[in-house]
């Protein structure tokens, strides 16, 4: 059975989740607070910030640091100055500096006098052991969304699925209902090729759809992980990253220069005649043996669309990414085994060549509004930049590579986004990667110049800290809109790739406050991924975690939302969910900022994990571990 958190009565007889909070005392009483920590932990150099949220004034309140043997370690004095109100309930938000604590081992904080308060423990360790669980802990949620043949059994009792993928049928891009629907308006599918075999591959999220788009994203992360901690990488990170590019060469066919975009749809269509992936719940290894007319199309013989017509050109983001993953592969085994390297080097250059530079509306998947990318340049100078290292380590030419990525950085830096490093951008690990290819090719003259590299990665970077500076918890990351976990893991890898181009140290503290806010020091005293910390999300939109009654080790959910975004409520559990949480929303006290957490299995707005939220916490997980 999963945790729960508990609810009990304040003194001043309000019931809230997580502790007793009392909105009013008697005259000299202690005030009932909350202590947020990073329940994950802390380096020995670390800068030390835990917050007491507080429902009044607080003055004179104390601290100790506390350790696993009950002997107080450190003290001090709680700031007398709130960082500002989160909500109505908790109008006061105190840091507690603990800096001077630098000894290994695990920990409690305990304020005491005009304010009490008890934080979950956590720990002072190295940076291998802090970063190091959270990349194991990453791969393992990659491994527990395999499909096809080759799954791994582990603690959710994965079986085999989706094995009629072998021969799949190829179908005409269907029509979609207007006002960012899912819901096709075709009486039904038109089937125009096939059988191809796109059997394995990974679900993309808490659902059983597979998207090129996002795989490649996600092994390039996973690559890129490899790439950046060499010997200190778990055995699983490279076995993971190869068995994402397996799949992505079975999408890649090269002889008829066509790409297979997507497996699967989300929802069927308006007749009614047939459903989609998400009309069902279900383990996946049932769906083979789902012989109902009407999911035809959402279980047994799941439909296969392609990104463009075949020998056609293709969307510049998705070729870029597929590209760069194939380079990355590349990269990882051009010593160990060049004869597979070349292979994933021809794969990456002959998708790269494919590239439509003059695009329109960009693909991504079907429809379009799962993933409303806008931008490709970033894609496409980071596919030119991997092929370029691949090809530098493979003793090929790399020059025509160079200069195109030279020339779409220039193009991108010219009109920016203002976005971090996540699945819609990925022009972080592009500029970066692109100065080390730069380097190794004796800083030839190009478009765009390192200087221009690196002021560009800054000014990404700048936009988390100006943000963060004014935010009460620190947050880097935009809180009430989707994916503020994965931009605030991509804040991390950011900060570390500047420093790593740069050598400017100025930001190190600031990627120790987004580690902090993603692993409890925020609002909800909630920790974003799961296995990590004590608060994690028990009750994912996960179908998997959901009927095995437990949790995808390693996962990152979406996170903290607006809460425009659950005006309908929750909605009703669909046929054979697991009802979870057994009873309210242990969140609901902590709302405030314009953003609402909600962990609960029907909360596809902030508790379904997906593969780019949880690859970008292995990447900045990674390069964190290893930042200069």
């Amino acid at each position: 059975m999963r945790k729960r958190m508990i609810a009990i009565v304040g003194a001043a007889g309000l019931l809230v989740a997580g502790g007793a909070v009392a909105l009013s005392a008697p005259a000299g009483a202690a005030v009932a607070g909350l202590v947020r920590v990073d329940q994950v932990g802390y380096l020995p150099g670390d800068a030390k910030v835990a917050y007491l949220m507080a429902p009044g004034t607080v003055t004179g309140a104390k601290f100790a640091v506390v350790n696993s043997a009950g002997t107080t370690v450190l003290g001090g004095s709680v700031s007398g100055t709130s960082r500002g109100s989160w909500n109505s309930k908790y109008s006061k938000v105190y840091p507690i500096t603990f800096s001077g604590l630098k000894t290994a081992g695990t920990y409690t904080i305990k304020v005491s006098g005009a304010a009490t308060g008890t934080s979950p423990k956590f720990r002072v360790a190295d940076a291998a052991t802090l970063y190091g669980s959270m990349v194991s802990g990453g791969v393992s949620f990659f491994q527990v969304q395999r499909d096809g043949s080759d799954v791994i059994a582990g603690p959710l009792g994965r079986k085999p699925s989706h094995l009629h993928d072998a021969s799949a049928s190829v179908y005409a891009t269907p029509h979609f209902a207007s006002g960012g629907s899912d819901t096709i308006t075709d009486g039904d599918l038109s089937k125009i090729g096939g059988p191809v075999n796109v059997a394995g591959g990974w679900f993309d999220a808490g659902d059983y759809l597979k998207f090129t788009h996002t795989t490649a994203y996600g092994d390039i992360v996973l690559y890129a992980a490899e790439r950046a901690l060499g010997s200190a990488s778990p055995s699983t990170l490279d076995s993971e990253a190869h068995f994402g590019s397996g799949w992505l060469n079975q999408v890649w066919d090269q002889g008829t220069k066509t790409l297979y975009l997507q497996v699967g749809v989300g929802s069927g269509n308006s007749s009614g005649s047939f459903l989609g992936d998400h009309d069902l719940w279900r383990l996946p290894e049932k769906d083979d043996g789902d012989t109902a007319k009407a999911d035809r199309y959402a279980a047994a013989h799941r439909p296969v669309f392609r990104a463009a017509n075949p020998g056609g050109k293709i969307s510049p983001n998705v070729v870029g990414r597929v590209s760069a993953a194939f380079a990355l592969a590349a990269q990882v085994d051009a010593t160990r085994d060049p004869s597979l390297a070349a292979t994933e080097y021809q794969a990456a250059t002959s998708l790269y060549a494919q590239a439509n530079l003059s695009p329109g509306t960009l693909v991504t998947a079907l429809p379009r509004d799962y993933y409303p990318e806008d931008t490709w340049r970033d894609d496409m100078e980071l596919g030119a930049t991997e092929i370029a290292l691949a090809a530098q380590k493979l003793g090929r030419s790399a020059s025509s590579y160079l200069s195109d990525a030279a020339g779409f950085a220039k193009a991108y830096i010219a009109s920016p986004g203002g976005d971090t490093f996540n699945l819609y951008d990925t022009s972080a690990l592009a500029h970066a990667d692109l100065i080390k290819a730069m380097a190794a090719a004796g800083n030839p003259s190009l478009a765009v110049s390192k200087a221009a590299l690196v002021a560009d990665l800054k000014r990404e970077v700048q936009i988390g800290a100006s943000r963060a500076s004014g935010d009460i918890f620190h947050a880097g990351g935009n809180y009430t809109d989707f994916d503020v976990d994965a931009h605030t893991f991509g804040l991390l890898a950011m900060a570390a790739l500047y420093k790593q181009a740069s050598g400017d140290a100025s930001f190190d503290g600031f990627a120790t406050q987004q580690r902090d806010w993603l692993f409890g020091a925020n609002a909800w005293g909630a920790s974003f991924m799961v296995g990590q910390g004590s608060a994690y999300p028990k009750c994912m939109q996960h179908q998997v975690s959901n009927l095995a009654h437990s949790s995808a080790l390693g996962a990152v959910v979406n996170g903290p939302n607006n809460p425009s975004q659950f005006s309908g409520g929750l909605g009703s559990y669909q046929d054979g969910m697991v009802k979870c949480p057994s009873s309210g929303d242990p969140y609901s006290a902590f709302t405030g900022h314009t953003s609402r957490y909600v962990d609960d299995v029907r909360s596809w707005q902030s508790s379904e994990p997906a593969l780019d939220m949880t690859g970008s916490a292995i990447l900045g997980a990674a390069l964190q571990q290893v930042r200069p």
